[in-house]
């Protein structure tokens, strides 16, 4: 049964309230913890017993981080690291072009550099190279450096790995292995098929910040003292959000920490990218993944491959500051090239139908350095799995994003092992292929029948899920900052919405190019203001003007905006309905 009864909201969405057995949950939640009520029902959908609530909402690093030992080859890649450090080898690091290869690059150069050893960057081209390493680079590497140490890629790359010759290679990963893996000195990967998969929401920051932690253990127990790896956290926020990390486990610990580092502004590049950006407030998960992850990443689409990773890594405010600003640069050209794609992309879409278990769009116009956007602006608009391919003559390289439940990689790698794709992985959320043209039709119908399997497209394209009701007079902002204290929240750990019945909006205008701005409560009771970006984008900016002061159910997540020196809470807008 729809939630409020709403089958079809304005913009045509179904609301889903909370299952009944997670409302009993926060009945009991309630009365044991005396919480507010709203915190119980998130508590309660996260499936929170009333004796593990004092651990969720303060999520240590301490308790939550396990064993770096727990993962095959731990040893032996901390000992060849520490050992290039005794030997002084000449080390390089290399990197995948995102926000999570260039974070966890930065992680390495720091942590070499409080040691003394600068290392050697190496980034491929995305459009020239492709992703991961290549032959021609490792073996010019090799060349040079006795050792050679691959983050966030390398689990899939047995040729180039042993063209790495007179090098030894460590690889630091997190994309889903295959049977066999690549001749290297030592692969760190908790998605390896001979891992217990209890750490397979690392991303790789997380996987080297955990080699990182290995080997400051035995440095100081060589009596010696190891650079320090909290201020690091930083770096694993960004990326773990940035990369669409489930945030549950390590990875809420090392969100929330991570958050509180960056608030110190100790980072030059994280400093100089946030003030370009214009960010003025305590950071959160929402400016890692939308604001500074973009642009970090921009680099890597449209730009020089290693800007975001020397961006992170620099000790230099001013080198930090131009670099910066060329990235923010990169990111408004990149939203220009990525809004034609995305829209001949979604149309192409919805030609093909967007109702089964996969949407696809291919094109020989695209740009290579967005199709991974555009694919999660597919997946969002349709909440199905979605792949867009950049054709380039006889071949096209694409990308995919999946949606919650659904493990785009395994079908992927899966896909590539029948044959039908030249080359494919990732994980669970984000995978990328290679397939030839006149193949292109044949993998995307069998990719269809795998994801269906395991039960894509199923839900509603728009379905709404809502954690309860709430009254203007309970949208405190003690609430808010209660509620906060379940986060953090992303992915597998949604931010809590709720629903506001049977309001009257007070006053409704667009501000702005696209956004819209409402008050809404009663004329005598307490009133709230609410935002809804990009409300002219869709339509619920003009289904919500049109309404003018009919009686509305409001939907969406309340925070606090801070303006003035005043916090007050105000309504992040994400759909309405006539009540």
């Amino acid at each position: 049964m729809a939630f409020l009864g709403v089958d079809s909201s304005l913009t045509g969405r179904r609301w889903v309230g909370p299952a009944p057995e997670h409302e009993r949950q926060a009945e009991a939640l309630a009365q044991i913890t005396r919480l507010p009520p709203a915190l119980c029902a998130v508590l309660a959908r996260n499936r929170v017993g009333a004796d593990a609530v004092a651990d969720f909402l303060a999520p240590s690093l301490r308790a939550l981080l396990p064993d770096p030992m727990s993962l095959r080859d731990m040893g032996p890649a901390a000992e060849r690291v520490l050992a290039a450090l005794e030997r002084r080898e000449k080390i390089a690091v290399f990197a995948d072009y995102d926000v999570d290869g260039g974070a966890s690059a930065a992680l390495m150069l720091t942590w070499l550099r409080a040691l003394g050893h600068d290392a050697t960057l190496y980034i491929p081209d995305r459009i020239d190279e492709g992703y991961g390493p290549n032959e021609p680079a490792m073996e010019a590497l090799a060349r040079d450096h006795g050792l050679i140490v691959c983050v966030d890629c390398g689990t899939l790359s047995h040729g180039p790995v042993a063209a790495a010759k007179g090098a030894d290679v460590v690889i630091l990963d997190h994309h889903l292995g295959a049977e066999n893996l690549p001749d290297a000195l030592a692969v760190v990967n908790p998605n390896r098929q001979d891992e217990s998969g209890d750490l397979g929401h690392l991303c790789a920051a997380g996987v080297v910040f955990l080699l990182l932690v290995e080997a400051n253990r035995r440095l100081r127990a060589r009596g010696l003292q190891g650079p320090d790896l909290m201020g690091m956290l930083d770096l694993v926020a960004l990326a773990t959000v940035a990369d669409v990390a489930p945030l549950i486990g390590v990875n809420r610990a090392f969100v929330r920490q991570g958050l509180k580092v960056m608030g110190q502004r100790r980072r030059p590049g994280l400093v100089a990218l946030s003030d370009v950006a214009r960010i003025d407030t305590a950071p959160k998960p929402y400016h890692l993944g939308f604001v500074l992850g973009p642009r970090v990443n921009a680099g890597g689409r449209i730009g020089a491959a290693d800007l975001g990773a020397r961006l992170l890594s620099t000790a230099d405010p001013v080198e930090a500051g131009r670099l910066a600003v060329r990235l923010d640069q990169l990111n408004d050209e990149r939203r220009a090239v990525e809004s034609a794609v995305r829209e001949e992309a979604m149309a192409q879409a919805e030609r093909r139908g967007t109702e089964g278990p996969l949407v696809w769009a291919a094109s020989e116009d695209w740009h290579p350095g967005v199709i991974g956007i555009v694919a999660a602006r597919l997946k969002e608009a349709t909440n199905r799995p979605a792949v867009v391919i950049a054709l380039d003559g006889a071949e096209g390289k694409g990308s995919g994003r999946s949606v919650a439940g659904v493990d785009l990689g395994a079908s992927i790698q899966r896909l590539a092992a029948e044959g039908l794709l030249l080359r494919g992985g990732g994980h669970r959320m984000a995978a990328g292929l290679t397939v030839a043209r006149d193949q292109l039709d044949a993998a995307m119908a069998r990719l269809s029948e795998l994801l269906a399997r395991q039960g894509a497209g199923t839900g509603g394209a728009g379905d709404l899920r809502l954690d309860g009701l709430l009254m203007p007079s309970a949208a405190t902002v003690e609430l808010v900052e209660s509620l906060d204290a379940a986060g953090p929240f992303g992915q597998a750990a949604p931010a809590p919405r709720f629903a506001f019945a049977d309001m009257t909006v007070l006053d409704a205008r667009r501000v702005g190019a696209n956004h819209l701005k409402i008050r809404f409560g009663d004329l005598s009771g307490p009133q709230i203001d609410g935002i809804a970006f990009g409300a002219y984008d869709t339509e619920l900016g003009p289904a919500v003007e049109r309404a003018g002061r009919a009686r509305l159910h409001l939907a969406g997540r309340v925070e606090i905006n801070s303006f003035g020196g005043r916090n007050k809470v105000q309504l992040r807008l994400d759909d309405a309905a006539l009540a």
